[in-house]
């Protein structure tokens, strides 16, 4: 039975295989799209990578630390041919002097020629690159084209989306924290748009003449009822390091003519040791001190009524103890690693970390019951590249030495748009070689300098 069923089986298996095919059929597949051209892609990527390591922004401080090196050498080669002129007697002076100038134009001859070829590089630099953007441009427009579901448009547009809501939730963020206080918000200036600063107003030595080369002094932007008028000043006293106490005049007058009262208020007996200042960059606000607390990595609120001493923690990584200073090309200032600042809507701290390679970062000082830090901004500036930072009205500004007799205010940083200008280009006549601090009065409009034992004020100028 098995037998019978099987044979008609492969009979007509057989008979299917012998059977001719009248018709072939054919599936033809067409594909609309072109193919994505990886190898211009790839081309792209790698022009990109190459454009990353050759503009870096050593070579931009390569440049600016040749000419501030220039400016510095050719005040110096005037002096060194005026000595010259007074001691030629055709003999023995004449030769020392004519030998300084020799060397100092030799020096500066080196400089021109290192500035020439930094010079030449760079703008062979920028006319290779300027054209490689162009060509990337084009490519990266071409290969566009290929995204025809609309995949890369809608991860940009969801990227800008998120922008967006981040900086509504820092907005609402801000409002929430400012409700209850009359503060001025970040980016609003009631003064108008920072233009200029006045010649020197104030100048004076104070009541210890030469005595203390690093300090700060100023007013407190939201003092006491009944000490609207009163100056406060913190004098290093400890190797022009450390300091363990404030300094309070009733008035600016008082403080010119040297009558301290209620005169010092300390912030421990010992100086240096645990919660003392280490560093000129202090600030005064709501009757308490800000300052770099001796031997941390922290910002310590020292308040007068009180006598308390609260301390915040900055994040991981933060410079102290002299190793994130501020310099110019001459000499750095010894622990300036902690900068605090006030404006019209609060306390701030500027401060170098080892993760951000020794750029400048800003942080807004939250004065509550409890002190923290609040929101955090980071730029593109060189903290060794700066003297001295100061806020008004939520812009960081910062300066650089030019010569003895002039800063520039060189530098802001706007927290409310991001935006950063190299090239303010506000100049600062200075009485004394250095500004070993800088704060900014928001009840007066002033800027209070500390420079070389002497206490000088320039009014800042709005439009």
């Amino acid at each position: 039975m098995k037998l019978n069923v099987i044979v008609p089986l492969c009979a007509l298996i057989t008979l299917t295989q012998q059977a001719p095919s009248s018709e072939t059929c054919f599936c033809e597949f067409t594909n609309s799209e072109r193919a994505f051209p990886h190898d211009k892609l790839s081309t792209a990527e790698d022009s990109a990578s190459r454009c990353n390591t050759n503009i870096t922004p050593q070579k931009t401080l390569e440049l600016e630390s040749l000419m501030l090196g220039l400016e510095r050498r050719l005040p110096r080669l005037e002096e060194d041919v005026a000595t010259l002129e007074r001691e030629d007697d055709g003999e023995l002076y004449g030769v020392i002097s004519l030998q300084v100038v020799q060397n100092e134009l030799a020096d500066i001859m080196e400089l021109i020629t290192r500035l020439n070829n930094t010079t030449l590089e760079h703008q062979r630099l920028t006319h290779v690159t300027t054209t490689k953007l162009k060509d990337l441009k084009a490519e990266m427009q071409e290969l566009e084209t290929f995204d025809t579901m609309q995949v890369v448009r809608g991860k940009l547009d969801n990227q800008r989306l998120r922008t967006d809501l981040d900086q509504c939730r820092n907005t609402v963020h801000d409002s929430t924290n400012t409700s209850n206080s009359p503060q001025v918000s970040q980016g609003d200036c009631p003064h108008g748009q920072f233009r200029n600063i006045s010649g020197p107003r104030v100048s004076t030595a104070g009541e210890y003449p030469g005595s203390y080369k690093y300090g700060a002094w100023g007013r407190d932007p939201k003092p006491e009822a009944g000490k609207e008028s009163w100056h406060w000043l913190v004098l290093l006293t400890s190797a022009n390091k450390h300091s363990n106490y404030v300094r309070l005049y009733s008035s600016l007058s008082a403080l010119i003519g040297g009558v301290s009262t209620p005169g010092n208020v300390l912030i421990h007996t010992a100086n240096p040791t645990t919660n003392t200042i280490q560093g000129p960059n202090v600030v005064m606000y709501r009757g308490a001190l800000y300052y770099n607390c001796y031997n941390q990595d922290e910002v310590c609120r020292f308040n007068l009524t009180s006598k308390t001493v609260a301390n915040m923690k900055l994040p991981k990584g933060t410079r102290y103890n002299s190793k994130g200073n501020f310099c110019h090309l001459d000499e750095c200032y010894p622990f300036t690693d902690l900068d605090l600042a006030t404006d019209e809507s609060g306390v701030w701290v500027t401060y170098t970390t080892k993760q951000d390679f020794g750029n400048l970062v800003l942080s807004k000082v939250e004065d509550d019951e409890q002190l923290r830090l609040g929101q955090t901004w980071y730029t593109s500036v060189y903290k060794q590249g700066v003297t001295n930072t100061f806020m008004v009205c939520g812009v960081l500004y910062a300066t650089r030495f030019v010569d003895k007799e002039t800063e520039e205010i060189f530098y802001s940083f706007d927290t409310t748009t991001g935006k950063e200008n190299f090239n303010l280009g506000i100049f600062i006549r200075k009485m004394y070689p250095n500004i070993l601090s800088l704060n900014y009065s928001p009840v007066d409009q002033m800027l209070h300098a500390y420079c070389d034992t002497y206490m000088v004020s320039y009014k800042v100028l709005f439009s």
